[in-house]
């Protein structure tokens, strides 16, 4: 056998076990939810993969849609009484292929009742400590809010700028703004003028978004109102996204419709809304979630901007 694959397979099977000891520690229980599921992703920069199941129409709906993240129906797990959860397996998420990108790939998702994203964030970073110390890494902690960051490293309020003033601080990077809205240029200005300048020896971690990308985040109320979120960065590679959990059923189906506005507007995929998630929300208990690229954890750890470098078989291969 190739000793690089070797050397992959071993390296993934060590971090595969230190996350179930670190859960096993913590007595956060494993469990196992659907990789099909009849309702899909409504989030308009994530396109699914479906198929159609061609048994007794008994059984169910025919169009069935693979998940991108096991997070609706762990949210049901947790609406029904199992408390602190987790889960590691794959998810698929269609026309995502390139350097740092596979369709299909390795998710590491928990939950944490009780705990709001602050409590995790640092439970978060303690979990890429550890996973570091495999390759005999070290890593400090940077904690600081989404304005901090921008004013820090942008000179801009994120929240007070007009679209002009996010533009001019991209400086020579020169994008076409058809079409863009206030969203698309903090994002931009996130990847492109932010996030290439992360310490490589630092783990950033960012928190309270704005309340127009709380995605599945509550919603602080306030001046301006914030998204309880965040991302953990190891150097420039994104590892993280978590979420003090939104439980009201109502705003959750707002934000879904809304994507699915958004969705029709370009011409995309409408799926299928998740109404058991829906119909079990009110019952979420107060928590905390984060998911976990694990692919992207482990490039970090060996310092490669390629996937390919830490799978078995990447999606060219399989």
């Amino acid at each position: 056998m190739n000793p690089q694959l070797m050397r992959t397979l071993q390296q993934r099977a060590a971090l595969n076990a230190l996350l179930r000891r670190f859960f096993a520690e913590r007595d956060v229980m494993e469990v196992e939810t659907p990789i099909l599921s009849v309702a899909g992703n409504t989030e308009p920069n994530i396109d699914s993969f479906h198929t159609d199941f061609s048994g007794h129409v008994d059984a169910g709906g025919r169009r069935r849609w693979l998940r991108t993240s096991p997070e609706y129906p762990l949210k049901r797990l947790l609406a029904a009484g199992v408390g602190d959860c987790y889960e590691l397996g794959r998810v698929f998420r269609n026309g995502e292929a390139g350097g740092r990108h596979n369709p299909e790939f390795t998710m590491l998702e928990w939950y944490r009742v009780g705990w709001d994203h602050h409590r995790l964030m640092h439970e978060t970073a303690e979990l890429v400590r550890q996973a570091l110390a495999l390759v005999g890494r070290t890593a400090s902690l940077r904690v600081l809010s989404y304005r901090e960051l921008f004013q820090q490293h942008a000179g801009v309020d994120p929240f007070a700028a007009d679209e002009a003033a996010l533009r001019a601080a991209l400086g020579e990077v020169h994008i076409d703004s058809v079409g863009l809205t206030r969203d698309d240029w903090l994002d931009l200005l996130m990847t492109h003028r932010i996030q290439p300048h992360f310490d490589e020896a630092v783990m950033t971690v960012v928190h309270d978004w704005p309340a127009s990308q709380a995605a599945l985040a509550r919603i602080r109320a306030g001046s301006p109102p914030l998204a309880e979120r965040f991302e953990l960065y190891l150097g420039t590679v994104e590892l993280a996204n978590g979420y003090h959990e939104l439980n009201d059923a109502h705003e959750q189906r707002a934000r879904f419709n809304s994507d699915l506005q958004r969705r029709h507007a370009r011409g995309q995929v409408q799926p299928a809304l998740d109404e058991a998630l829906l119909d079990a929300l009110p019952g979420l208990p107060d928590c905390a979630g984060v998911a976990v690229g694990v692919d992207r954890l482990l490039m970090a750890m060996n310092g490669t901007p390629r996937i390919a470098d830490v799978l078995a078989f990447d999606f060219a291969h399989a």
